[in-house]
This record gives C-alpha cells, structure tokens and sequence, in this order.
C-alpha cells in the first residue's frame, strides 16, 4: 500500500483525540462513577444498572439524532459544521466532568459528553469515502482505529500518574481526576484542529431553499431505499446484535471487573494494555483484508468476541482479567473498522451520512438493548454474569445474519 496521503492522516488524527476519551469510558471515569456512588451508600449492583442506564440513554439519543442530522449533513456544506458543533459537546463534556461532585450530576454530564462523541462519529464515518478511495478503505480505516488506541495512551498515562499516585503528588482524588478530564478534553480538540483546517466534503447533495425540511424528506426515501437493499438491509441487521456486544463490553468491562473483585489499579493497566496491544491487531488485520476478504475477517471477529463472553462468565481472578484484555485487543479494531469501511464500500458516496446515520442507529443505539438488557438482568439476579450471559446469544445472533448478508451481496454482484 502507498503511503497515507496528508489528509487520511488528518482524518485518522481524529481517531487518535476522540480516542483518548474512549479509554477514559472504559477505565477511569466507571471506577471514579462507582466510587462516588459507593459514598453515597449505593450498592455495586446498582450503580452498575444506573451506569448502564445512563449509557443506555446516550444511544436513544443518538439513534434519533443520527439519521435527521445525517441527512442535513450531506446537503452542500453543512457536514463539517454540524461534526464540529458535536465535537465541541463532547470536548466540552469530557473535561465539565471535573465538576460534579455527586454521582448523579456525574452521569448527567457524562451523558452529554457521550453524546457529543457517539454523535460527531456519524460524521467522521462518513468522511471516510471524501478522505480515500474504495481500494484504500479498509486499510485506512483500520490504520484510524490502530492509532487512536496507540495515540490516546499519551494523555491516559499522563492522567494515570496523577491518578495512581496522587498522594505521592501532594494532590487529592478529586483533583487527580480533574486534571486527567482536562488533559484529555484538551487533547482530543487539539489533535482534532488539523482536519478542521484540511477537510471539503467532496460528495454531497445539492443545496435546496429549506434544507432542514428537504432532509427529513430525503430521511425517509433512504428508509425505504435501504429496505430495498438486501445486503445493506441484512447487514445492518447483523452489525445490530455482534456489534451491541462489542460496545457493552467496551462500556461496561470495568464495572464488571469491579463486581468480580478486579483491584482499580488492576483493571486501569489491564484496559492500558488492551489499547497497546489493539494497535499491531488492528493494522495486521487492516493489511490482511488486502489478502483475505473482509467479511471472512468480520466473522473471524465476531467467532473470537463469543468466545470473549463464555470466558467472561467465570472470571473471578485478576490473571483472567489481564488474559481476556489481551484477547478483547486482538479483535476489537478489526470488527470495528472493517465493518465501518465495508458499509462504506456497498453505500452510495453522495448519501454516505444519511446511511451512517442509519449505521449508528443499528450501531451504537444497538448499544442500548445490551446496557439495557445488562442492567435489569444485574439487578434481577443480583450478579453482572447475568448480564454478560446475554451477549453470547447477540453474538451468534449476529454471526448467522452477517453469513446471510454476505450470501445476498454475492448473489446480487
């Protein structure tokens, strides 16, 4: 493969910032949630049923923003301002979390910042046909995941040194957190600015004298264009269940490590660790897909995720924790980047945000039947394996309707 041309780097450059804030999902900010909750006399259960409550929320909103936003956002001009106002939300959330002090403002703001993330990523996405060609996607999609693992471990291991050892410092708790959520707001907008300068939205729907009412037109005739196209239509079905796993398990691995009895400092270097070892995966299967075909790989992927979920259900040592980190690593940017940049092959460039938004409802708002689902099914039994258990049957759920959407793509070519 040529070298990145200046763009798709700046365009992998925001996988690098938005990253940071990621990791921080995964790690910091549940143990400091469940800390604060657990001052407040709330119980290990519950907090991690209202974490995932409130991460459930953040994927409603989402999934009723995304299409309606991404049908404005192709029209002429509007998709680089629209990512922007949602990039600042989620900057302006990840470091307003230094704030709250209670548990329940915390997940307010939180939720906002999550928003702002999950919303300004339906845009990114679908940048991705304006930054590169069809051959290159994969590749460069999965180099923007790669490096947003490696990348986001610079402000993470700064933040863990005032974290772990704040009292060596001289600081509180409190105050080690408020830095590490200003350190990684701050680096995820400055590292964001150069494909701010750089980025012109190449394909596009011409602009019309009421935009706004024209989108929720076009909303629906991409509805039912969808509906038309088996292959789009059964792979959005499929990404639904294996990749509503894959996001609960990023969300909620923390509090359930916690709920096993996985130590803090255990559970922050164990997901550092994931973010090290994600980032060979990721390009290894980024320059396989030039070798093996990318949905033999996505299956490869999710087979590996599931056995992921059964190891899951009996982990009780902290070894068992550090092992599953390194297998979650060896998949997680793969299904993540080759699912992205296959919808981005079998969708029609100019329409690329309307369909991504579509792509997140069945993306990250499938997110909320698992946080959901996780959530009641810890409360009812009292236990997060409850909870896990469910993901093993989306992931098989998701494996059969991908080999179905890949028997009608090929019977359509």
């Amino acid at each position: 493969m040529d070298k990145l041309t200046n763009l798709e780097k700046k365009w992998i450059l925001y996988d690098v910032g938005n990253s940071a804030f990621v990791l921080l999902t995964a790690t910091i900010i549940p143990i400091y949630y469940k800390n604060i909750a657990k001052t407040s006399g709330i119980t290990a259960a519950d907090s991690t049923a209202y974490f995932s409550y409130a991460t459930s929320i953040v994927t409603i909103i989402v999934a009723v923003l995304g299409p309606v936003l991404g049908a404005l956002a192709d029209t002429k001009g509007f998709k680089k301002p629209v990512f922007t106002f949602f990039m600042m939300m989620g900057v302006l959330g990840c470091a307003g979390l230094a704030v709250p002090k209670t548990w329940l403002v915390f997940l307010v703001v939180y939720v906002l910042a999550k928003v702002g993330l999950n919303a300004s990523l339906v845009f990114y996405d679908a940048m991705l046909g304006d930054v590169t060609t069809d051959e290159r996607m994969d590749v460069v999609s999965a180099q923007g995941y790669a490096w947003g693992y490696i990348g986001s471990c610079v402000p993470f291991i700064f933040s863990l040194v005032f974290v772990l050892f704040s009292e060596n410092i001289g600081i509180s708790g409190n105050t080690a957190m408020a830095i590490a959520f200003l350190v990684n707001g701050a680096w995820w907008l400055l590292v964001t600015l150069p494909l701010l300068k750089s980025y012109e939205q190449k394909h596009y729907v011409e602009r019309t004298l009421h935009p706004v009412r024209d989108s929720f037109g076009r909303l629906a005739g991409i509805f039912s264009e969808i509906r038309r196209k088996p292959s789009v239509w059964c792979f959005l079905l499929a990404f639904f269940f294996y990749i509503d796993g894959v996001y609960t398990i990023i969300d909620m691995a923390t509090s359930y490590g916690k709920d096993v009895g996985i130590s803090d400092t255990n559970l922050l270097l164990a997901l550092l660790l994931t973010q090290v070892v994600a980032f060979p995966c990721s390009v290894l299967f980024g320059f396989l897909s030039k070798r093996v075909k990318n949905t033999t790989l996505i299956q490869v992927s999710i087979i590996g995720y599931f056995g992921v979920v059964l190891f899951a259900l009996q982990l009780d040592k902290t070894w068992e924790f550090w092992f599953l980190a390194v297998w979650v690593a060896v998949f997680q940017g793969a299904i993540q980047s080759l699912s992205r940049s296959y919808f981005a092959k079998i969708v029609p460039k100019e329409k690329a945000t309307e369909y991504f938004g579509f792509f997140d409802i069945f993306g990250k708002g499938a997110a909320f039947m698992g946080t959901m689902l996780m959530g009641i099914s810890t409360q009812l039994f009292d236990t997060s394996r409850a909870g896990v258990a469910i993901l093993a049957v989306m992931f098989a759920t998701g494996f059969l309707l991908f080999r179905k959407a890949v028997e009608r793509a090929e019977n359509a070519a």
